[in-house]
């Protein structure tokens, strides 16, 4: 698919079918995500937790539904998939492992587009794999590496066929 197409028709995906998607896909999204850049090329300060068990993605959906006050809510809108994003912290650059988490996730938000499978940035859920210390413990990270973000992906509900017209949204000032 044309790059420009792609990222046109990407969206926030928060409403999933009931299917896993296939190995090949996620494969191929997984592969994107470490194409992505990472600060001062240090890939070895990334970790990528690939979850696709039922039951614990919906402990983790609970318990960060439970933080935030709503019991209801389903902050990870019923996806099969989610993909946490982990990172070792730099004193000498703060804050790094939030851009190299946000570039990883927006290559696989791409490519999981070009593969006609929804994706959605996770951000709040992150909130429960730091309060229950038994969600945390099965990510079985490295030392030293926490949970940053996540993306959920699966088949939405509704195809991904709407291009949303290319819009300036982000003020730019150009300094020549």
């Amino acid at each position: 698919m044309e790059m420009m197409k792609v990222i046109t028709m990407r969206k926030s995906t928060r409403s999933y079918k009931i299917a896993q998607i296939s190995d090949e896909a996620l494969n191929k999204i997984i592969n994107s995500g470490c194409a992505a850049p990472v600060g001062n090329g240090a890939y070895d300060t990334v970790h990528l937790s690939v979850i696709q068990d039922y039951d614990y993605l919906n402990k983790i959906s609970k318990t960060a539904a439970n933080i935030f006050g709503n019991p209801d809510a389903n902050p990870l809108y019923g996806a099969p998939t989610l993909i946490i994003v982990s990172g070792l912290p730099n004193k000498q650059i703060p804050n790094v492992e939030l851009a190299n988490a946000a570039c990883i996730i927006e290559n696989m938000s791409l490519a999981a587009t070009d593969e006609g499978i929804g994706s959605v940035y996770i951000l709040g859920a992150i909130a429960a794999f730091h309060a229950d210390k038994e969600l945390l413990n099965a990510l079985n990270l490295p030392d030293g590496f926490i949970p940053v973000s996540g993306v959920a992906l699966g088949y939405p509900t509704e195809p991904l066929t709407q291009e949303r017209e290319v819009k300036r949204n982000i003020t730019v000032h150009t300094m020549k």
